[in-house]
């Protein structure tokens, strides 16, 4: 953790910063001249990303490795904030967690886990620093979703279901603070190629054009932006035109778990 010896000072969070998307933000915000807050799980990373930008863009970025999952987590970190006199100005909302195994693995401490830091602590901080936002009529939030948030998806059912909180989440806020000042925008992001979804880098997009899907966003007025026009296609076709029932369907035989070997396939990733 790094202390701010300086007087009050405006700045940008993002958490979930360390890698992939939340550096890739973080770097296009530092490269805008934002000082930075960035907030992650591993220390060394977070530390490692902050004195990077720091050197590469001359601005001020401070760390604070947080898991966001934990209950209280958002109030320590605005408590922070305000013992380091940081004023939020922009909100990004990055941090989150995947698991790709079917409900009935019993995996239920996992879920839990998921649901706090992908749905629940993007309300809760939110929540939290909006409202200072709208008193002083001058802020963003972004929350970032994912394609998935647009239909159910089988052996990722939790993960798109929290992603489909964010994104209904984030357009009733934009709703309410409209003429506020404030710009509030989900947005998602489909296959990236980042620590939470390795493997093969075909069809992937990059952390870099997804921040830059979120720097125009904010330049935007729409509550919502899919990354890229093959998942803007894809979303249309899933969420608007297939019923819910049959995009279930489609996806139970996509993802389905390889029944070879006993293999089920289970895999859980955090940013």
């Amino acid at each position: 953790m790094e202390k701010n010896t300086h007087s009050t000072r405006r700045a940008a969070v993002v958490t979930g910063a360390a890698s992939g998307i939340g550096a890739a933000i973080a770097d296009r915000l530092a490269g805008q001249g934002r000082n930075l807050v960035l907030t992650g799980r591993d220390a060394g990373r977070l530390q490692a990303t902050a004195a990077r930008l720091r050197g590469t863009h001359g601005v001020t970025v401070l760390s604070f490795p947080l898991d966001l999952s934990q209950a209280g987590a958002p109030s320590r970190l605005v408590q922070w904030l305000a013992q380091e006199a940081v004023e939020v100005d922009v909100l990004v909302n990055n941090a989150g967690a995947s698991l790709r195994a079917p409900v009935a693995d019993g995996n239920a401490s996992q879920v839990r886990a998921l649901v706090d830091l992908n749905a629940s602590a993007v309300a809760e901080l939110t929540a939290l620093l909006l409202p200072e936002m709208v008193a002083r009529r001058d802020g963003a939030v972004v929350n970032i979703a994912s394609t998935g948030a647009y239909a159910p998806a089988a052996y990722l059912a939790a993960y798109a279901a929290s992603k489909a909180f964010v994104l209904s989440f984030t357009q009733a806020v934009w709703a309410e603070t409209r003429g506020t000042g404030v710009r509030v925008v989900a947005v998602s992001p489909g296959p990236t190629r980042t620590p939470m979804n390795p493997g093969p880098r075909r069809g992937k997009r990059s952390p870099e054009s997804v921040a830059d899907t979120v720097v125009s966003a904010l330049r935007r007025s729409s509550p919502a932006v899919v990354d890229g026009r093959m998942n803007a296609l894809q979303t249309f076709v899933f969420g608007r035109l297939l019923p819910a029932w049959t995009t279930a369907r489609i996806s139970e035989r996509a993802l389905r778990p390889s029944a070879a070997g006993g293999d089920r396939r289970r895999s859980a990733a955090r940013t």
